[in-house]
């Protein structure tokens, strides 16, 4: 079973900034990538950022590009969402997610797993 322990999560202003922790706990398993998801009060789930794990592609919604960096400490297990000029809209609980694959039988099947999830909200 995979941990992804979130942290970073909160209240700012509008123009403000925050930036999201999501570390990797007790995994033996390969990661191929780390994604970002957000979800607002009654709207659905909705992906923010993601980074492949060897590489580092990143890749963003149009709505946060040029305000959200993904990032990757490898030797810590951890990924990173650096938000700046934060919106109203971005209010909503962040959760963090990994893809990772085990082995079943030497067959590898891939499998999703999520964090908790933290609150980022904004407002004046």
């Amino acid at each position: 079973q995979v941990q992804l322990e979130e942290s970073g999560g909160g209240y700012v202003q509008p123009g403000g900034s925050l930036r999201l922790s999501c570390r990797v706990k007790g995994s033996t398993y390969r990661n191929s990538a780390m994604s970002w998801y957000r979800q607002a009060d009654g709207k659905e789930r909705e992906l923010v950022a993601s980074i492949t794990i060897n590489g580092g592609n990143t890749d963003y919604a149009d709505s946060v590009k040029g305000r959200f960096t993904i990032s990757r400490d490898s030797a810590e297990n951890t990924v990173y969402l650096q938000m700046n000029s934060l919106k109203p809209e971005d209010t909503a609980v962040y959760y963090c997610s990994g893809d990772f694959t085990t082995y079943y039988n030497l067959t590898p099947v891939g499998f999703r797993s999520w964090g908790q999830g933290t609150q980022v909200t904004v407002s004046s």
